[in-house]
């Protein structure tokens, strides 16, 4: 077991773990800065893959500027404890065996799409990584429609969050 793989496994249970501080936090701020941790996570195991731009816009993105709203809107809102409601209790009936079932169905995917031998063989080699230049020749040709409207989404939530803290003063 070299490196690659402990830190691999290090990350991914902190990716792990980080999901489920999110979901069950009852803190909106906690839950935010599970996100923080998951994205962190994600970005390192992008570094494992070689994609240390996707790597960094993780962090530069995400983690900082899209994390930084959610927590002025938090704050903005004075957001409190979760407040657990008989729908809520609800939820966690019917989502646990979602959840297990979701899991199973992608097991199940994964097994029928590589195959139980081929992946306990070794399987193929891993595709090279894209370049920087093709990573973003692809973005703004064939996936600027997605690229933009994600755009206009960030922008629309900044201008709420304004609305928002204009409306108190």
């Amino acid at each position: 077991m070299n490196i690659a793989m402990l830190v691999f496994i290090a990350c991914s249970v902190m990716a792990i773990v980080g999901a489920l501080a999110l979901i069950l936090a009852r803190e909106p701020v906690h839950s935010a800065l599970a996100l923080v941790l998951v994205m962190i996570s994600l970005a390192i195991l992008y570094l494992l893959l070689g994609a240390a731009f996707i790597a960094a816009i993780q962090i530069l993105v995400y983690a900082g500027a899209i994390m930084v709203l959610f927590v002025f809107v938090i704050m903005l809102l004075n957001a409190g404890e979760e407040v657990r409601t008989n729908v809520s209790r609800l939820a966690k009936w019917v989502g646990l065996p979602l959840g297990i079932f979701f899991l199973l169905e992608m097991a199940y995917s994964l097994f029928r799409e590589y195959g139980g031998r081929a992946a306990l063989a070794g399987g193929t080699a891993a595709p090279v990584p894209a370049s920087t230049r093709d990573l973003s020749m692809k973005l703004f040709t064939e996936f600027v429609l997605p690229f933009e409207l994600t755009s206009i989404l960030i922008l629309i939530a900044v201008l709420g969050a304004l609305v928002l803290a204009k409306r108190e003063s």
